[in-house]
């Protein structure tokens, strides 16, 4: 069965002129329930892990300004968010969920979280709506309790995975690969293991050409035993936010790909949604729906 994280405190209050769009996280589930993709038990609702989870990835320094809220001006400020004590709260959550997700996916091959992917968290800083990293944290509690070795991270989101390169920089236990936009933030990249940066106006055709190209040769010369896969739809051409051209089609051959060649090689993944800004929040939610709709088909 699919299991995907949610919680009501995913949809958390921004200002109304805020360009982040929460009310996805609402919308998505709302969709998905709707036309029959899923029913209400595949949803599992996440809760708040154990902190030492959390500061398996994370500085303590960090991390307990968050909670305290004592982060100084200029560090909130990067995160992008007004800092309170239910966005907080609401961080962890969705860490929980990727933890939890994790687990299912083990068991069940796939797994979802309908928030997540927040690949510009640092150990010791947040930027650009993310505050802790998911999928970090959820890697090392999957290493840390035997349930994965050799981990894999594919982030197709159109930003770099930033925080997600510096995290696991010097450690050969988990692979970073990020194809992105070359001129998205951010706008100093770090160095993933591998980074394949595209120019604006990246097409279906030569965006599905350079994965196909890439990603089951690293499946095979890197031998994971767990993906993770970063799914950001900000890769189409509506989005505010991105400088790639891939029509929602494409952003679907995409997921297909990367979810077959999973269970092809019969490799646990987990899904975090990651970004997507087009300015009509039907073709986000859309966009998004296509990644549980496929994972539905390709895996039960």
């Amino acid at each position: 069965m699919l299991k995907i994280a949610f919680h009501p405190i995913y949809r958390h209050h921004v200002p109304e002129s805020h360009r982040f769009p929460m009310e996805k996280y609402e919308l998505l589930p709302q969709q998905l329930l709707h036309e029959g993709t899923c029913d209400q038990d595949n949803f599992f609702e996440p809760k708040k892990p154990n902190d030492k989870h959390i500061l398996a990835v994370h500085t303590p320094e960090y991390y307990y300004d968050l909670v305290n809220l004592t982060l100084d001006q200029r560090a909130a400020r990067k995160i992008g968010f007004p800092l309170s004590r239910n966005l907080i709260k609401r961080e962890v959550i969705i860490a929980d969920g990727t933890i939890k997700a994790s687990e299912f996916a083990v068991q069940y091959g796939i797994a979802m979280n309908i928030s997540g992917g927040t690949h510009h968290a640092f150990t010791d800083r947040g930027e650009a709506f993310c505050l802790l990293h998911d999928q970090a944290i959820a890697a090392r509690y999957l290493q840390s309790n035997s349930l994965a070795k050799k981990i894999l991270i594919v982030d197709l989101d159109v930003h770099q995975g930033n925080g997600t390169a510096e995290i696991f920089e010097n450690d050969t236990s988990v692979f970073t690969f990020s194809m992105h936009g070359k001129n998205n933030y951010p706008f100093k990249k770090e160095q993933s293991d591998l980074d394949i940066a595209l120019e604006n106006n990246t097409d279906d055709t030569t965006y599905l050409e350079l994965l196909k190209a890439t990603l089951p040769k690293l499946i095979d010369k890197e031998q994971p035993d767990f993906i993770y896969y970063l799914c950001g739809v900000d890769v189409i051409a509506s989005d505010k936010l991105g400088q790639l051209s891939l029509s929602i089609e494409g952003c679907k051959a995409r997921d297909r790909f990367v979810l077959e060649q999973c269970k092809l090689n019969q490799i646990p993944v987990m899904c975090s949604m990651g970004g997507g800004y087009s300015p009509d929040i039907k073709i986000i939610v859309d966009a998004h729906a296509n990644t549980f709709r496929l994972a539905q088909d390709i895996f039960f």
